[in-house]
């Protein structure tokens, strides 16, 4: 069995992250959820940390970040050593920063898509293998980047 995804959100997209949990539950996928849980105000920084680390640590498979545009916390996941994150609010982007990219947590903006779409772009990341071979020498120059 493959292990669960990280979902993780601030207050701007606590009900987009609620939709995708919903989505993955119909699907039959596991996935662990670091919160928030309401949408009292809380720091996209402090919702980023604890699913990535997740990945970081192999406890999941990959992460499902969500605040208001998606960017605060691709920012904030992108500061954690090991992780690829991407903010996507397309069909292409979503596939392709998993096929050339490697990206190992999708950001949304609960303020930017729909539930159906997200679930969509959703679908795509989850799908969609890394293509390594050419593509692999650039995630590496990537992880030097993260190394200096």
């Amino acid at each position: 069995m493959s292990k669960p995804i990280a979902l993780a959100a601030d207050h701007g997209g606590f009900e987009l992250k609620e939709a995708v949990k919903q989505h993955l539950t119909e699907l039959g996928l596991e996935f662990v959820d670091f919160g928030t849980h309401n949408t009292d105000s809380v720091d996209y920084p402090d919702m980023a940390v604890p699913a990535c680390d997740a990945v970081v640590k192999g406890e999941c498979r990959c992460a499902l970040l969500f605040c208001g545009t998606g960017v605060g916390i691709s920012i904030s996941a992108n500061k954690i050593h090991g992780i690829r994150a991407c903010c996507c609010s397309d069909a292409f982007s979503a596939e392709y920063t998993r096929r050339h990219n490697d990206a190992n947590a999708l950001c949304l903006g609960g303020r930017v898509v729909g539930a159906g779409l997200a679930c969509t772009l959703v679908d795509l990341f989850l799908n969609t293998e890394f293509e390594g071979g050419r593509h692999q020498r650039r995630v590496d120059k990537i992880t030097a980047l993260e190394n200096r």
